[in-house]
């Protein structure tokens, strides 16, 4: 009985349960932290959805209609008519014009996800089996994020999406990620950003967002990449300037590639 009413609650409380991060018994999708996730939000729920529901609501009037109208005790000697020629023009015509009204602000929505402006960071993602890696390549940093185990959570870290070393980006600034994979196909994906992209053994794509607020958000790998697929989770920190600025302080050093590190221990020696 219990059970029962939290689902049957869930349809009265989605817009609250929504959050960062999947919660138990969500309908829907997670808040938007950026425009375009926004805009996908918008698409689905004042475009997308009152169509699925109108030729819904459609399709079984005619079934019920159908087997009302014309059941075997209304209808003792059946129509022998096959062909209506009008329609099937308006049954042509009809999902045509709905597939036009869907369109168009489907491209407008994916053009600007693929329009990628002026980037104020660029970060680098690399997939491995099974585990993501990450580039500053401005800032000459370098690391591996790990998921943590299930015995090594705190209190407040979510199971199967925490990791070890998170990515920390600044707040109301574009992000530009270059995402490629070392192994097999993965993919990068950030609901609450509106972001997936395919990471592809030697080949880089590029996907964009503008956090515009700060927390936590958490995504997964989208793409079946082998027997740990589901451990491969990601963490994108949003913080202010002044915190990023420190944490990048701090990561040049904690971070920093091994290529830079040589470089200063042979002209330390000379």
């Amino acid at each position: 009985m219990t059970k029962f009413l939290l689902i049957f609650s869930s349809f009265f409380i989605a817009q609250i349960v929504l959050a960062d991060q999947p919660k138990d018994w969500q309908l829907g999708f997670q808040n938007p932290a950026s425009d375009g996730m926004r805009d996908i939000v918008n698409f689905h729920n004042n475009l997308l959805l009152p169509i699925i529901i109108a030729i819904s609501v459609f399709v079984l009037f005619l079934m019920l209609y159908a087997c009302v109208r014309f059941r075997a005790s209304a209808n003792p000697n059946p129509s022998k008519r096959t062909h209506n020629v009008t329609v099937e023009i308006l049954w042509t015509l009809i999902p045509c014009l709905i597939l036009i009204v869907m369109a168009v602000p489907s491209f407008k929505i994916l053009y600007k996800q693929d329009t990628i402006p002026k980037a104020d960071l660029t970060i680098k993602a690399v997939g491995y089996q099974w585990y993501w890696g990450y580039e500053y390549p401005d800032e000459n940093i370098i690391f591996d994020s790990y998921m943590i185990e299930e015995k090594d959570l705190r209190a407040d870290q979510p199971r199967l999406l925490s990791v070890d070393n998170e990515v920390v980006v600044p707040v109301n600034k574009v992000v530009k990620v270059l995402i490629t994979a070392n192994d097999v196909l993965h993919a990068w994906a950030l609901p609450a950003f509106g972001v997936k992209r395919d990471a592809v053994p030697g080949r880089i794509n590029e996907t964009w967002f503008k956090a515009e607020k700060e927390g936590t958000y958490y995504g997964q790998c989208s793409e079946l990449c082998g027997i740990k697929h589901a451990f491969m989770p990601i963490t994108v920190k949003v913080v202010s300037d002044e915190d990023y600025e420190e944490w990048l302080s701090e990561a040049r050093v904690k971070f920093a590639k091994e290529e830079i590190e040589n470089d200063k221990l042979k002209i330390a020696s000379k």
